[in-house]
């Protein structure tokens, strides 16, 4: 069972929602959180359900649910923040709910924020002044999108953006892109090339930075590497308290599933 709770009477018509759940490299929460922050989004509602892990947010020594919905009214944002993964039997269901949400709301597109495996991290991520290494770093830095209508391809293009033509997407960004593609909605899935070994804020900024000009939002990033480096380590206090209530919940319950903590 899953359930929208929703906390605010806005109407929503017209909105572009971004989501970025927990995946490889950590991109969509780091860029979430700091885009979130940056846009002052308000606090829309949250999911809720017995299959996800016992976890408890503390923000601001007020305790939250940790799969959140904020929005922005200057911007015409819909954002959806989770601080787990999401269990892979809840993966279904999760994307279903959003898409339900999505269409009652009659929200225009969806933006998704994630990461894939870059095919050679060790050599994106080193420092070097040869042309080589320069290459391959601007390699590193290329951002792909999967599209859901071929005729957004031009408008990627001119914001420096790759389309995928060939290949596979797993998990809800692609369950929503199949469902975006029957019903004929825009979804754009931006993926950003990631060491699977690190946490780096760079990889949050080439989202953020993609978004801007997809948007035409402004959003400063010259705080970014700090406060990501502060979402790294709240990440990672988060993993041991999980790892502990995970233990004692897959105890009694070995239906909770792994999350990203685990």
């Amino acid at each position: 069972m899953l359930d929208i709770k929703v906390m605010s009477d806005k109407k929503l018509e017209g909105y572009t929602l971004i989501e970025g759940f927990p995946g490889v490299g950590l991109v969509g929460p780091m860029a979430l959180s700091y885009i979130i922050e940056k846009l002052k989004m308000e606090y829309y509602g949250y999911f809720e359900s017995q299959a996800f892990p016992p976890l408890v947010s503390i923000h601001n020594s007020i305790p939250m649910h940790p799969v959140r919905i904020y929005f922005s009214s200057k911007y015409k944002l819909v954002a959806i923040f989770a601080e787990f993964a999401i269990p892979p039997e809840m993966t279904y269901i999760m994307a279903k709910k959003v898409s339900e949400f999505i269409k009652e709301n009659k929200i225009k597109e969806i933006i998704s924020i994630g990461g894939m495996p870059s095919p050679n991290p060790t050599t994106a991520l080193e420092d070097s002044d040869s042309e080589k290494q320069k290459e391959e770093e601007a390699k590193a830095e290329t951002i792909y999108a999967v599209i859901s209508d071929p005729s957004m391809a031009s408008e990627l293009k001119k914001a420096d953006i790759n389309i995928i033509s060939e290949g596979v997407a797993t998990g809800i960004s692609a369950l929503l892109m199949i469902n975006s593609t029957s019903e004929k909605l825009h979804d754009i899935n931006l993926l950003i090339q990631v060491d699977q070994r690190l946490v780096d804020p760079k990889y949050a900024e080439l989202a953020i930075k993609s978004l801007n000009k997809l948007l035409n939002l402004e959003i400063d990033i010259t705080e970014l590497e700090k406060e990501a480096k502060a979402i790294e380590a709240k990440v990672k206090e988060v993993i041991k308290k999980n790892r502990e209530s995970h233990e004692s919940y897959k105890a009694a319950n070995d239906e909770a599933g792994p999350s990203m903590y685990a």
